[in-house]
């Protein structure tokens, strides 16, 4: 019987079916991996300008440019000398006469100026004629040139550089088997056959709680067994071997010099002087007789030139360095142009969404408080069904009377609101609409 039974409340013994949960989960079908492009190094053909000979240099001699001017020698430095008279062609008084009349003069022959004149009381001076060299034409350099040496070798020259080539290595994968839970073992209660299953003989039901096994799915995988991968193979360089022209030794100059050329003039000079008493001609406090008829003459002479041709360099000789440019051979040639590359791009993993169902509560067997005939009145269905369509739930026409259309919308109320859903007016459904039972 009912539990805890009311006066005037009907109960009717209904199964509360098992509740479950769908859950949602996601199963891996293929893992995720890895995809790998190689884009191989990118070559172009390109004509190469190969040096077949080297520059080189050569020197040209150039001889030197020579003339003849006309050029003023210095035969004799300008001068302030004592000479037996004013005239510049007499002749000039020694160094010892001059010292001499110096120490024997009666007045200043130290501080004379130039055309002051002193008379010689005894010997004249003594003359003699020297020689002087004198450069007619100055030393020059003479240039001769050597040529460069030259030798023809064999020279390797690259026509395609090494390079290298990135090569994909495939993944390798493996096939896996997973069995994966779908809905867990369960027991049900089921309507059974015959008396010996009968629960309560007041009702004359009859349930059986059976075993609902566990369902499984089988999902197959694919698990990479060994990553794709990549090795970098190497090309060698081609190379083709070409005659060059190399200098062994270098173009030189070799200067010869020619030697300065000159003449010997000739010089007068005084070699001696007699032992003199001098005075200046002007002083007449000695007298005349006693002067010898020489006298010495304080003379400025200006500078003494003398006009010779020579023979001058107007330019030197010298060596020019001619330039001689390489000799170059065009051939074509390989040119790498990109480096190889690798391009990996990602794989996401796949899955596959399974869904499962996990047992929340038992399915139960139990007595639920419901209207009937016995407590049920017209008007009290009437505001049933007004609440039902206050709430949004289309319960059909107000009447009082419990029809299809006022289970229907109760049942939407009752799963809606995770109430008891069965084919009754069940009063925890009646409570929630917030209509009173009685």
């Amino acid at each position: 019987m009912p539990p805890n039974a009311q006066k005037g409340e009907c109960y009717a013994r209904v199964w509360q079916p098992a509740k479950y949960k769908t859950i949602a989960e996601k199963v891996l079908v293929k893992e995720a991996d890895e995809k790998i492009t190689i884009s191989p190094a990118k070559y172009q053909w390109k004509t190469k300008t190969v040096e077949v000979k080297g520059p080189t240099t050569k020197l040209v001699s150039k001889p030197a440019v020579y003339g003849t001017e006309k050029v003023k020698v210095l035969v004799r430095d300008e001068r302030t000398l004592w000479r037996e008279s004013r005239s510049k062609n007499s002749p000039i008084v020694s160094e010892e006469v001059i010292k001499f009349a110096k120490e024997h003069s009666t007045d200043d022959i130290a501080g004379a100026k130039a055309g002051t004149c002193f008379h010689e009381h005894r010997k004249a001076p003594k003359y003699k004629t020297v020689e002087e060299k004198v450069l007619v034409s100055e030393a020059y350099d003479v240039v001769e040139t050597l040529p460069a040496q030259y030798e023809t070798v064999n020279e390797t020259v690259v026509v395609q550089e090494a390079s290298t080539k990135i090569v994909e290595v495939p993944a390798t994968y493996r096939t896996e088997t997973k069995k994966i839970l779908v809905k867990p073992a369960t027991t049900v209660w089921k309507k059974g056959t015959g008396p010996i299953q009968k629960i309560d003989a007041a009702t004359g039901e009859i349930m059986c709680l059976v075993d609902v096994p566990a369902e499984y799915k089988t999902v197959t995988t694919r698990v990479i067994d060994k990553p794709a991968s990549t090795k970098t193979v190497t090309i060698p360089a081609v190379t083709k071997v070409v005659q060059v022209r190399k200098e062994v030794a270098p173009a030189k100059e070799v200067r010869r010099t020619i030697p300065a050329k000159y003449k010997v003039i000739k010089k007068t000079v005084v070699e001696s002087d007699g032992e003199l008493v001098w005075h200046e001609i002007h002083n007449n406090t000695m007298s005349t007789k006693s002067r010898t008829g020489r006298q010495m003459c304080l003379v400025h002479e200006p500078a003494v030139y003398k006009t010779v041709t020579k023979r001058t360099v107007i330019k030197p000789a010298s060596t020019q360095k001619v330039d001689i440019p390489a000799v170059y051979q065009k051939m074509k040639v390989k040119v790498k142009v990109s480096e190889p590359t690798e391009k990996r791009i990602k794989i996401p993993a796949v899955y596959k969404t399974v869904y499962r169902q996990e047992l929340v509560e038992d399915g139960r067997m139990e007595w639920r408080s419901i209207l009937c005939e016995t407590n049920m009145t017209r008007s009290r269905i009437k505001q049933i069904q007004q609440a039902l369509k206050a709430k949004g739930y289309n319960p059909g026409p107000i009447d009082g009377i419990v029809g299809s259309q006022t289970i229907k919308a109760m049942n939407q109320f009752q799963k809606a609101n995770n109430l008891p859903v069965d084919r009754y007016l069940n009063v925890e459904s009646i409570r929630a609409l917030g209509v009173s039972e009685k």
